[in-house]
């Protein structure tokens, strides 16, 4: 699993969270036509960004946090089977509440 893995600095951990197979109009979308989702759920997260100075400053996110990231956000790596994603935190969007 993804937790053996510590990201260094304002790198974070993500797997993506499965994408709705049916419209809201009830159409099923076959796999060849599903885009990636852009939607996930942080796995590890680094201590945080180190600024000219030499101080860390914290991550706000944390992991079990479901976030928003760009279409083509971080680097896809696969560890035991599943997909995850390493970004950095300036590549998240916000966090879903």
């Amino acid at each position: 699993m993804a937790t053996n893995i510590k990201p260094l600095h304002d790198r974070i951990i993500v797997k993506r969270l499965p994408q709705e197979v049916k419209t809201s109009g009830g159409i099923i979308i076959p796999d060849t036509a599903k885009e990636k989702p852009q939607k996930g759920k942080v796995v590890s997260t680094g201590k945080g960004r180190v600024n000219d100075e030499g101080k860390v400053l914290p991550l706000e996110v944390k992991p079990g946090d479901e976030v928003l990231f760009g279409k083509y956000s971080g680097t896809e790596f696969k560890m035991d089977g599943d997909e995850y994603l390493m970004m950095r935190e300036e590549d998240i969007y916000g966090i879903v509440n």
